[in-house]
């Protein structure tokens, strides 16, 4: 939310998506899907077509983990496919989907939020989403090295711990 308020701010046209739209976030600037399965970004793709055609920055801020504690044996199909769809495809799908209006017009710039878990990971809690996340940094770079002569930026923004809810919550869970 912070780098959304921030980008309008600046004088940007924003879209945000979630699951769920927050109750301070107003109705005309929001776009409710979930990126982790395909379905959910082709509905953001539509709707960002539809409302303002394209667009110019993408910022991917997904990421989460909702696996196991406990190393990789804890973790099963479910777990990894999980991780995957929600820390590393969903901006793969959503580049996708957007990423063609900006190579057209011959302008753009995409960051992936990716995590300083990438080189370090919690291996007894969060051993996918390290996995998923260092997957981002590196599709991250070979796709900008792909649209860089199309005059579009990729970069990865890769944060430590911040603490919010859903980090409390892992330090319980892996204590």
């Amino acid at each position: 939310a912070a780098i959304a308020r921030r980008l309008a701010q600046a004088g940007a046209t924003v879209l945000a998506t979630a699951r769920s739209r927050p109750d301070d976030v107003e109705e005309k600037t929001f776009i409710t899907a979930d990126l982790s399965t395909a379905q959910g970004a082709a509905r953001v793709a539509s709707e960002v077509d539809a409302r303002v055609g394209g667009v110019d920055i993408l910022v991917n801020t997904l990421g989460g983990s909702e696996a196991p504690a406990g190393g990789f044996a804890a973790l099963g199909e479910d777990d990894w496919a999980r991780e995957l769809n929600t820390n590393l495809l969903a901006a793969v799908r959503l580049d996708r989907a957007l990423l063609p209006h900006m190579i057209t017009t011959g302008k753009g710039a995409v960051v992936h939020v990716t995590s300083i878990q990438r080189r370090m990971p919690l291996w007894n809690g969060t051993l996918a989403y390290a996995a998923a996340k260092a997957a981002l940094t590196t599709y991250s770079k070979g796709l900008a090295n792909e649209v860089a002569p199309h005059g579009v930026r990729v970069n990865t923004v890769s944060p430590g711990f911040v603490q919010t809810s859903a980090a409390d919550n892992l330090v319980t869970r892996i204590a």
